[in-house]
């Protein structure tokens, strides 16, 4: 069998309520397990439901970095167990503590995923790597350094999964850089409204780099739902409503992997050597930005 079957669980959360949230993560995992699931995809920063915090409150921003959580934690170890248990592969999101590795960070929390496999181990955990700085709550994170592939072992064989997170799906790198690290599908967590033009180009991200993407949001009222998913054709598989439910993506594998044999696109005729001007730090008007403290944004510190 070459079928892939992924859960997008279109959540609302408990706000900042971390039990109630794990309980009801559980819940849908068991619910997801059930329906016949390989791998369960949660919307973005699970453990805190993505709650904003009020950037004029004294305080605000070092009480909500305070609600991090460690990946060796008993938030995500009950994930751990769980997928162990359901033998289903869970990729669970969270604001994840992370150490003073930066001074310009000052050991800021991550925006993070973790993908579980069926057998409990983490086997990737990606951190976001475009925070939206021109809002206060991520302008509180550390920006992930680089975009990870794994291989991960489920019932259809071994395949090469590949993550980002909301925002990076808006800049084309992002999935440049996946494809080229070799991903067939990228899990993509999501947090903010979803209209047409963004779930087109979501699709085109699929098309231009010959890879399957599924995108699991936030349910009404949290956020307008609209959980999507591409093959690596470009061709869309599902588009769920804006309620809160599960909704499943079937993927046959080697479909993806023929379309990517024989496709045009992808890295086929790519011409890296005419790109330099990609990679640099120099910024022009009318792109000149500010971060969401009002201080001119400064790429090369974050």
């Amino acid at each position: 069998m070459s079928m892939l079957r992924i859960a997008l669980l279109q959540l609302t959360a408990y706000g900042t309520d971390q039990a109630a949230n794990l309980h009801k993560g559980i819940e849908y995992c068991r619910r997801a397990k059930g329906l016949g699931a390989d791998i369960a995809l949660f919307p973005e920063m699970w453990n805190i439901g993505y709650t904003r915090y009020d950037a004029a409150a004294p305080g605000a921003r070092e009480a909500w970095q305070g609600q991090a959580i460690g990946a060796d934690g008993e938030f995500v170890s009950r994930f751990r167990h769980l997928a162990k248990e359901l033998g289903m592969a869970i990729a669970i999101t969270y604001l994840e503590a992370w150490p003073v590795v930066d001074p310009l960070q000052g050991g800021a929390p991550r925006n993070s995923v973790s993908l579980i496999d069926g057998k409990g181990k983490i086997v990737m955990t990606y951190a976001k790597v475009h925070t939206c700085d021109f809002r206060t709550m991520e302008l509180g994170c550390t920006p992930g350094t680089d975009f990870s592939v794994c291989s991960l072992e489920t019932a259809a064989g071994p395949v090469r999964v590949g993550a980002m997170i909301c925002y990076d799906r808006e800049a084309p790198e992002s999935a440049r850089v996946l494809m080229l690290k070799g991903a067939e599908l990228v899990l993509t967590p999501n947090a903010c409204g979803l209209d047409d033009r963004r779930i087109n180009q979501f699709g085109t991200r699929a098309f231009e780099n010959a890879m399957a993407v599924a995108m699991a949001n936030y349910a009404e009222p949290q956020q307008n739902g609209r959980s999507v998913a591409f093959g690596a054709d470009g061709n869309l598989l599902v588009q769920a409503d804006r309620g809160e439910d599960i909704y499943l993506v079937d993927l046959d594998l080697d479909k993806v992997r023929a379309h990517r044999a024989t496709t045009i696109w992808g890295n086929a005729f790519r011409r890296p050597h005419r790109y330099g001007l990609l990679v640099s730090q120099e910024v022009d008007e009318p792109f000149v930005r500010k971060n969401a403290d009002g201080e001119p944004f400064d790429r090369s510190r974050r």
